[in-house]
């Protein structure tokens, strides 16, 4: 087998490994790792697939390699993003949790009116 090949499979592996992570983790940093996962998995695809789809003069097409860098940029400010919003939710609430019951449990300690 060639390495663009091995590579391509690589990918699509990472794109399988994160959907499953995603879909069986329910704590939110776990989904965001997952995502960036599957993000990592479509960028080797995707730059495998541009590159052995290159054609004339030049060895590389440079459009889907600018492409695949800007996505990469993209997805870290998004994971950025995402991250100070779970300090955010965890220092207002106490708690980062995907659970919907989880918010409607009383805190320790904490007495109603």
């Amino acid at each position: 087998m060639s390495p663009p090949i091995i590579a391509g499979f690589v990918g699509a592996g990472l794109v399988g490994l994160g959907l499953y992570a995603l879909i069986v983790n329910p704590e939110p940093l776990k989904k965001l790792l997952a995502f960036n996962l599957i993000g990592s998995g479509v960028f080797l695809v995707f730059g495998i697939v541009a590159r052995r789809g290159a054609v004339g003069v030049f060895p590389f097409d440079p459009v889907p390699q600018a492409m695949v860098i800007t996505g990469i940029v993209v997805a870290f400010a998004a994971s950025a993003l995402a991250v100070a919003l779970m300090l955010r939710l965890a220092e207002e609430s106490g708690r980062v949790t995907l659970d919907p019951d989880a918010w409607t449990k009383p805190d320790d300690g904490a007495e109603g009116p």
